[in-house]
């Protein structure tokens, strides 16, 4: 029995729940200048249109449901008798609220602030303004908490001990475009896990996982649940 499953999910399992998804054709970045919305730069410039993106984030991901996957990830965590390790590059809830209980979120979160002065962290309100006064220090440096382009994601060197010692690492909705998390599947690879990718279809790293599920969200990954548990 494979113990320890590490989980990394991405924009593809918020897709069906209405939240778009970043790479694919008509997803965000063919929308908006990631140089402008995204960056530190862009929000330096222009923090009052950084806000309002994700002002218009927010409120749609307050507005979405956890959907199908979501839904079997928080019941394999319950259920499977080892230890289940999710990481998410999404920064919305709807894992949490799905009702998994500890999600390590790489990219940061929508529903948090924080801010640059002091670092301090808090529960964003729906609507964030470039005026706004930290919490804490008082200062006017509040801004989403959200790793934008060219900022270190969280918790590295957590995500990186708990791939290495997974005995299943799963690629759940991501485009394998993006790095650090493109590289994980390597990561597992050289630690000798099993790894399985489940994507609506192939990534530019199918090639590299011993397993592969293609379809919905919504559909692959409650019948890759119903599987593990069966089996454990």
């Amino acid at each position: 029995m494979r113990n320890k499953i590490v989980i990394l999910t991405g924009a593809g399992i918020s897709a069906e729940s209405g939240l778009g998804t970043f790479r694919d054709a008509g997803g965000l970045w063919s929308q908006y200048d990631l140089e402008e919305v995204a960056t530190p730069e862009g929000f330096a410039r222009d923090p009052a249109k950084v806000h309002g993106f994700y002002n218009a984030r927010r409120a749609n991901a307050k507005a979405a449901e956890p959907n199908a996957a979501h839904i079997a990830l928080a019941r394999l965590e319950r259920d499977w008798p080892g230890q289940v390790v999710l990481i998410t590059q999404n920064i919305d809830d709807l894992h949490e609220r799905a009702g998994h209980q500890r999600v390590i979120h790489m990219h940061g979160e929508l529903m948090e602030a924080k801010c640059e002065a002091c670092d301090a962290h808090w529960e964003a309100p729906l609507q964030m303004l470039p005026a706004d006064a930290c919490p804490e220090c008082g200062e006017h440096a509040t801004r989403p908490d959200i790793v934008w382009f060219g900022e270190m994601p969280y918790d590295m060197d957590l995500i990186e001990q708990h791939i290495t010692s997974a005995d299943l690492f799963a690629s759940i909705g991501t485009s394998g475009q993006v790095f650090p998390a493109a590289g994980f599947v390597m990561q597992a690879n050289a630690a000798d896990a099993r790894t399985v990718e489940l994507n609506l279809e192939p990534s530019e790293l199918s090639g590299m996982f011993d397993e592969r599920h293609e379809g919905l969200a919504s559909e692959v990954v409650p019948a890759w649940v119903n599987r593990l548990l069966a089996g454990s």
